[in-house]
């Protein structure tokens, strides 16, 4: 096996980590999986999809010093958008104005991109670099959700060097808010339809039953 061959998971899987699989016997099937042409670089449909669906996103930086920072971004389905099938783009809103990530960019541009589907049990992780866009109304219009009520700062865009899906063990289920209430209003009008029928039965055999106009 050529070990100078470099693989888009490296971007992962450093010396130190595989070193680390081999000791702990997981280095053999990751190393199968590399010569197969190891993870994704680039945005397939499936991948599109996925990101367009998704309300909420955790975004890892680090400065300088190599001091690791997350912050989470939310909107509606739809707010984190593939601009290309590299590149990544969103609106970054009006916060508590720390700029931590801004300030982690602008020492050190790699970041990551950490998605989580509860209710489907499905996570994707995308490394690559990650920048700052001000003063770029045009861009920011194109990122901004239609109809949601925030205010946009500036624009991040986010260009991809790999990705890689993780399996749904111990993903714990969880359901959005607005679809759970959308399905208990759809129960609740199921109900009212069944009650109402119930009733004309039991009303039809009090009576002995309905008369033909």
């Amino acid at each position: 096996m050529n070990t100078d061959r470099v693989y888009s998971s490296d971007v992962a899987f450093s010396p130190a980590v595989k070193n680390i699989q081999t000791r702990k016997g997981s280095r053999r099937s990751y190393a199968r999986i590399e010569e197969q042409g190891a993870w994704q670089t680039r945005v397939t449909p499936d991948l599109a999809e996925f990101i367009g669906a998704q309300t909420s996103v955790f975004l890892a930086t680090a400065n300088s010093q190599g001091q690791p920072y997350i912050q989470h971004r939310g909107g509606p389905p739809g707010f984190l958008k593939v601009l290309d099938d590299r590149t990544i783009g969103f609106a970054d809103f009006a916060g508590n104005r720390q700029y931590i990530t801004q300030g982690n960019l602008a020492e050190n541009p790699k970041a990551q991109l950490f998605l989580i589907d509860y209710a489907h049990r499905r996570r994707i992780k995308i490394w690559g670099e990650a920048r700052v866009v001000e003063d770029d109304a045009e861009l920011i219009a194109k990122l901004m959700p239609q109809g949601y009520r925030a205010r946009p700062e500036q624009a991040i865009l986010f260009t991809v060097s790999a990705w890689d899906s993780n399996c749904p063990q111990h993903i714990p289920q969880r359901f959005e808010a607005t679809d759970v209430a959308a399905a208990l209003q759809e129960r609740d009008e199921r109900i009212e339809v069944l009650e109402a029928e119930n009733a004309r039965l039991r009303e039809a055999e009090r009576t002995g039953g309905t008369k033909s106009p």
